[in-house]
């Protein structure tokens, strides 16, 4: 019996900023998992009726709202590009990337040890 395993592109991609589609922050993404792979008790602490599916990438996001920085894991479903232009100001994001003239976000280059 063979076993199919469907792949899925990721839609967004490492140093892309998004939005979340209903709440309001956005974020520069630094990691994706091509599927769900938080715990089991993060993803049923999201209401059942808001609860996105574990079939799908899922984004680590230097996030931010108004008030605060923080990290966050979001369902492509919910993110959609964040075409503002404005910077975001989140602490950890020189540590990974680099601001290139367009504004856009570029990985670090590894430096040999």
């Amino acid at each position: 019996m063979t076993t199919t395993v469907q792949t899925r592109t990721a839609r967004f991609s490492i140093g892309q900023i998004v939005r979340h589609r209903v709440f309001p922050f956005r974020g520069v993404i630094f990691d994706v998992d091509p599927t769900f792979s938080n715990t089991e008790d993060w993803w049923l602490a999201i209401p059942a009726e808001m609860r996105p599916s574990k079939d799908q990438p899922f984004y680590h996001l230097f996030a931010e709202n108004d008030e605060t920085e923080y990290v966050a894991y979001v369902s492509e479903q919910n993110l959609l590009p964040d075409e503002t232009g404005v910077p975001l100001r989140h602490p950890q994001i020189p540590q990974i990337f680099e601001t290139a003239k367009d504004g856009s976000y570029r990985r670090r280059a590894q430096g040999a040890n």
